[in-house]
C-alpha cells in the first residue's frame, strides 16, 4: 500500500496529515454476473446522481436510527465488528494480443477478515435462512464497457487457516481491443441468498505491452522498483504457465505455493559486513548489485539480505547496476554465501549452489527453479459495520477518505475532510462524539471540531493529548471505519501575556481561567493509524 504524508505549520497551528488513497464503487446495485461494468463502476445504462439529487435519493434510502446514540458507539469502538474485504493485485498488467490470453499473473486476490461476519451469519441464522444463504460468492471483472458475462470471473470464497476466506480471479486479461492505458478491478460481493454486499474497487492498474529490456530512466520511474514498496515473485518452470509458483508465506514459513502468494516489503540495505545483523535502510530504485531485504506484509517473517542479480539465458549477470522494473527476470543472491541463490524445489525453498561460466567471469550458471520474475503490488481494504445499522441494500457506495485540512483552533476549528463519495447522509464522528457536518461535494465534507471538554469531565486539569479515531457513520448506522485520527495537543510553552497574568492571579477561580485559556490554545494533528 502507499502512503502520502503532508506537514504545515503557521503561527500557532501545526498540522500533519498522513493518508493512504483508495477507491471505491459508486451507485449500489443489484448485480447480475451478464451486467456490464463501465468505467465508473456502475452498470451500462445507469446515470450517476447529480449533487441536487443528493436528498431525494437521502429520504428514499435511508432512515435515521434512535440507536446510534454515543454508547452505543463507544461499546462499538471498544469491540468492533468489523467486516473488512481487501484485494491484493499486481501494479502493471501485459495486454493480450489477438486471441491469446494473458491472465493476470499474480490473480488479483480477494480477503474476507473480521468478526462483523461471523455475526451477520448468526442474524441470519436466527431468521431460519439456510446455510447457502449466507454463504459469500463474488464476481471481479474489470471496469469497462464491454465487459461480458465470460469476461468476468466468479470467485469462490475458501475458509483459511487464520480465520479469514480467500479467492483468487484466475482468468482476468486485457484483451488489444482495450486502448486505455491503466484501468481498475471490480469486485462484487454477494449473500448466497443474492442479496449484494457492495462494489469494491481495486486501485489503478497500468497497461503493459511487453516487460521492457532497456535501461530504465526516471521518466518510466512508475515502472522501477523503489525501496519500500511491496513485490510478488513468482516461478515459471520451462515457461510453462501451468507451472507458476509464487513465493509465499504459509504458518510463518516459506513456500512455493501454486494457489495462494504473498506480498512483500522490498527494502534496500546499506552494504555492511557479512556478520552483522543489523542493516540501515536506505532510499531510491531498488538496482541490480544491490543488498535487499524481503519481509512478508502479513506475518513480518523476513528473508536473509541476498543481492539482487539481471538473469539472461537463464545466467546470473554480476555486472549490471541498473534499475529493477516491472517483470524483469532476476535471481537472488544470499549475501553470506554468495554461491547460493534462493530457489524453489517443487513446494519447498531451498538454497541453490551455482557455477561460474565457463566463458565469462562475469555470470553464474542458474537453474529453472532459482529464476525469479519481479512485480510490484498494490492493495485496497475497506472496513465497515453493520452492527447498528438496519441495512436494507448495498453498503456502497462506499466513502473514502483521503485527506484532511483543519481550519481556525483554540475554541473553534473546523476539520475539511475530503475524499470520494461523501453525501449529506453521512457524519463525521470523532471517536464516540457526532460532529456538525456539512455536505459541500462528493469530494468534500466540513465539519466542527468538538471542544475538548466532552473527552473528560477534568479537561481544563489535562497536560496530554488525547486522541480520537474518525468515522464516518451512515443516518442508518452504517459504520465506515477510516485510517485516520485526531488528536489534541495542549501547548506546552504558556503564552507571554498568560505568564504576566497568572503572577497577578490572587484568585483560584481566575488560575483556572487562565489554565482553561492556556489548555485551549491548542495545535490539532492529523495522522494516519497503522
Amino acid at each position: 500500500m502507499q502512503s502520502l504524508a503532508g506537514e504545515a505549520e503557521t503561527g500557532e497551528e501545526r498540522r500533519e496529515a498522513s493518508l493512504q488513497i483508495t477507491d471505491s464503487l459508486d451507485t449500489p446495485h443489484t448485480y447480475q454476473p451478464w451486467d456490464s461494468l463501465t468505467h465508473q463502476a456502475t452498470v451500462l445504462g445507469r446515470t450517476e446522481p447529480r449533487p441536487s439529487e443528493w436528498n431525494s435519493r437521502l429520504d428514499q434510502s435511508f432512515s435515521p436510527l434512535p440507536r446510534v446514540t454515543r454508547e452505543s458507539v463507544r461499546q462499538y469502538l471498544q469491540f468492533p465488528p468489523d467486516q473488512s474485504v481487501r484485494i491484493l493485485h499486481a501494479k502493471v498488467a501485459q495486454k493480450s494480443y489477438g486471441n491469446e490470453k494473458r491472465f493476470f499473473c499474480p490473480p488479483p486476490c480477494v480477503y474476507i477478515s473480521g468478526s462483523g461476519w461471523k455475526l451477520k451469519q448468526d442474524v441470519l441464522n436466527a431468521t431460519g435462512a439456510g446455510d447457502s444463504c449466507y454463504r459469500l460468492y463474488g464476481y471481479m471483472g474489470l471496469d469497462s464497457s464491454c465487459v461480458t458475462q465470460a469476461d468476468t470471473s466468479k470467485l469462490a470464497f475458501e475458509d483459511q487457516p487464520d480465520a479469514r476466506m480467500f479467492a483468487c480471479a484466475k482468468s482476468l486479461y486485457i484483451s488489444d481491443t482495450d486502448k486505455r492505458k491503466h484501468f481498475r478491478l471490480v469486485l462484487k460481493l454477494f449473500l448466497g441468498n443474492g442479496q449484494e454486499i457492495g462494489s469494491f474497487l481495486s486501485k489503478l492498474i497500468k497497461v503493459i505491452s511487453k516487460p521492457s529490456q532497456k535501461r530504465q530512466s526516471m521518466k518510466n520511474a512508475d515502472l522501477c522498483i523503489s525501496t519500500g514498496s511491496r513485490v510478488a515473485l513468482f516461478n515459471r518452470l520451462r515457461s510453462q504457465t501451468v507451472s507458476t509458483r509464487y513465493l509465499a508465506v504459509e504458518r510463518g514459513a516459506f513456500v512455493a505455493s501454486a494457489r495462494q502468494w504473498t506480498a512483500f516489503t522490498v527494502t534496500l540495505v546499506e552494504d555492511q559486513h557479512a556478520d552483522s545483523e543489523e542493516f540501515t535502510v536506505c532510499e531510491g530504485f531498488i538496482c541490480y548489485g544491490c543488498v535487499v531485504q524481503l519481509v512478508c506484509t502479513d506475518s513480518g517473517v523476513a528473508l536473509p539480505p541476498m543481492v539482487i542479480r539481471k538473469v539472461n539465458k537463464q545466467h546470473a549477470i554480476l555486472d549490471v547496476d541498473e534499475p529493477v522494473s516491472q517483470l524483469h527476470k532476476c535471481a537472488f543472491q544470499f549475501k553470506d554465501n554468495s554461491q547460493m541463490y534462493l530457489c524453489l524445489s517443487n513446494e519447498r525453498i531451498i538454497q541453490y549452489q551455482v557455477s561460474s561460466s565457463l566463458r565469462e567471469q562475469s555470470r553464474e550458471v542458474l537453474n529453472d527453479g532459482s529464476c525469479w520474475t519481479i512485480i510490484g503490488t498494490e492493495a485496497v481494504e475497506y472496513t465497515f459495520c453493520e452492527g447498528l445499522a438496519c441495512v436494507q441494500g448495498a453498503i456502497s457506495p462506499i466513502p473514502v477518505i483521503t485527506g484532511l485540512e483543519v481550519n481556525g483552533g483554540g475554541h473553534v476549528a473546523m476539520l475539511e475532510v475530503n475524499g470520494e463519495n461523501f453525501g449529506p447522509h453521512l457524519k463525521v464522528w470523532f471517536g464516540n462524539v457526532e460532529a456538525e457536518t456539512m455536505f459541500r461535494s462528493p469530494k468534500s465534507m466540513l465539519c466542527v471540531v468538538p471542544d475538548v471538554s466532552v473527552f473528560s469531565g477534568e479537561w481544563r486539569w489535562l497536560r496530554h493529548p488525547i486522541t480520537v479515531p474518525l468515522s464516518l457513520i451512515r443516518l442508518d448506522g452504517l459504520i465506515y471505519r477510516s485510517t485516520f485520527s485526531f488528536t489534541y495537543t495542549p501547548e506546552h510553552n504558556t503564552p507571554p501575556q498568560a505568564r504576566g497574568a497568572l503572577q497577578n492571579a490572587p484568585e483560584s477561580d481566575t488560575l483556572i481561567d487562565f489554565i482553561h485559556q492556556e489548555f485551549t490554545r491548542t495545535n490539532f494533528h492529523l495522522f494516519m493509524q497503522n
